[in-house]
């Protein structure tokens, strides 16, 4: 294909088929065709590091962190920064040189698992084409191949993103990272049938489910389980800074940094669950969540007198009116952006509260209007008695799990009229940036509880697994024959590491929108509604019909 790069990994793709100009999120060709090379490279560097596990040899765990945080970076809207790329791939040389040493006689190996890449980045953006170095380039691959082969790689992004969060605070895991290895590395094979894919794909699910579970100790462990929170949503006099992106380590960093410098901290997107961990509100400087999701972060910080801390996805392209008051910390770069780069294994902050002094922040306080949060498992599930109590009293018909990423395309507004037609005797179950189409609407309650109960981050999808399978022991029932439904929104590559998870465990049901997946070919979109009854939404009332009858 003679285009300037192609990319459909996420749901926003261009014409629901590819980005073959420049990503929808911004993403130049450049950066496109790096995150390639690097991608490349990572398939190698698995198919040697399992080469060299199956021998005994211990992988080092700064080359397992290495790895994450490479595939991490190639995920939607994280890194645009083609210097940081160059770095990565000429450090993914190096650690390939290593393992293809240390892994001696291996007997046949795939092609392309020995390539090398150019150490320029004028070099490597010519290197000559080659089978399986981007999406397209091996243009007679049986279809649905590709499709579960990309289906694969995204899941290891995803999973890469949370086992990255989990290591920073400490949480490593072999097992996880030895499957991304092995994951990876198997694309190159090209005898792998669709069967051996599909395999692959549920395995990730499974090692996926152990991740989030990691990430949960993780950051529970360090800032204690969430607890139920009234978070104020509208704005404080004073200066301020806007914390978006998912990683709780940087923002307890900050605030411990702060206090006492008379900056307001509030979150942003992702972060809003923050507010809900003893660990961290703790600071009184915590005071709120600002904004809405990412995908309405460059109008609402256009202007804005207070500095932004990005320290994960998703970030947009910065409008030149903010680009000097937005930093970028950990996995995120934007060119032209200031970095707070780790020395040591710490980061200072300091750039970025003297920025928002400078700036003064807002002039005057909003009138104060909160909402409820902190409906992790711990909290939901230390009221299992109360909710099978009002199960089977009929105060509660069904649940319903609307979660997912937000979006910019057209058609989110289902899950908005979604929530707002769900019956009064329904809870919702909500996580990820999807809950900013409904978490501001008043609902109601049933008994002590609101009926929007927001879980968490995207992070956050282990509670509302372990969440329904509590209640399906509790009930003594197949977690199927639990009166719950899975209404998701989907926009990048964690979202397809969750969804292998739901598929592994074997849930079924499952309600996708606003649109399916470009890289999901009709032949393996029909063993998934097969297999899992996994179907397209359609309407908020259709949909209610089939569900509740």
């Amino acid at each position: 294909m003679d285009n300037a790069m192609f990319c459909y990994q996420c749901e926003q793709t261009a014409g629901s088929k590819g980005c073959t100009k420049v990503g929808v999120c911004s993403k130049s060709p450049d950066v496109a065709n790096l995150q390639d090379v690097l991608i490349f490279l990572m398939k190698g560097i698995g198919f040697y590091a399992t080469k060299n596990i199956e021998k005994g040899s211990k992988i080092p765990r700064e080359i397992g962190e290495f790895f994450t945080e490479c595939v991490f970076a190639t995920l939607t809207n994280v890194n645009f920064d083609e210097g940081r790329f160059v770095k990565y791939i000429i450090k993914a040389n190096e650690v390939k040189k290593q393992f293809k040493e240390s892994a001696g006689d291996v007997g046949p190996v795939p092609e392309g698992a020995d390539f090398i890449a150019p150490e320029t980045k004028g070099e490597m953006l010519n290197i000559p084409k080659m089978p399986n170095l981007g999406v397209m380039d091996d243009e007679n691959l049986d279809m649905d191949i590709r499709a579960l082969r990309e289906f694969l790689i995204y899941g290891i992004k995803g999973m890469g993103a949370y086992h990255h969060h989990a290591y920073i605070l400490g949480k490593y895991d072999e097992e996880v990272a030895h499957f991304m290895f092995k994951a990876m590395g198997a694309t190159l094979d090209k005898n792998l049938t669709l069967q051996d894919y599909f395999d692959l794909n549920m395995e990730l699910g499974k090692v996926n489910l152990k991740c989030m579970g990691l990430l949960d100790g993780a950051n529970t462990d360090a800032f204690g389980h969430p607890e139920i929170t009234e978070v104020l949503i509208t704005k404080k006099k004073g200066p301020f800074i806007v914390v978006s992106g998912h990683d709780l380590r940087d923002l307890g960093d900050l605030l411990e940094q702060s206090e006492g410098k008379g900056v307001n901290i509030y979150t942003h997107g992702e972060m809003l669950p923050c507010n809900a961990y003893p660990g961290l509100k703790k600071y009184k400087h915590l005071i709120g969540n600002f904004g809405g999701a990412w995908q309405d972060q460059q109008k609402e910080f256009d202007s804005l007198p207070g500095a932004v801390l990005m320290t994960s996805n998703c970030i947009m392209k910065p409008r030149e009116s903010y680009k000097d008051r937005i930093f970028t910390s950990s996995i995120v770069g934007f060119e032209g952006v200031e970095h707070i780069e780790t020395v040591d294994g710490k980061k200072d902050f300091t750039p970025v509260i003297e920025k928002a002094l400078e700036l003064g922040g807002f002039s005057q306080d909003e009138e104060e209007k909160r909402i409820p949060i902190g409906f992790a498992r711990n909290t939901v599930l230390s009221h299992a008695g109360t909710i099978v109590d009002a199960v089977k009293s009929g105060q509660i018909r069904h649940f319903f799990l609307i979660g997912g990423c937000d979006g910019a395309r057209p058609g989110r507004n289902y899950f908005t009229e979604f929530a707002e037609k769900t019956p009064p005797d329904t809870i919702i179950l909500t996580l990820a940036c999807g809950k900013y189409r409904f978490n501001k609407l008043d609902l109601g309650s049933i008994g002590p509880f609101p009926r929007i109960l927001d879980c968490g981050q995207c992070n956050d999808a282990y509670s509302a697994i372990e969440i329904a399978l509590a209640l399906a022991k509790a009930f003594d029932c197949d977690v199927n024959e639990l009166p719950i439904s899975y209404i998701i929104s989907w926009y990048e590559q964690k979202a397809v590491a969750v969804l292998l998870t739901m598929l592994y465990l074997g849930l079924k049901n499952i309600y996708l929108g606003p649109t399916l997946p470009a890289f999901v070919t009709p032949n393996v979109l029909q063993v998934l509604v097969d297999k899992f009854n996994i179907q397209s939404i359609s309407t908020p009332d259709e949909d209610l019909k089939t569900i509740l009858g």
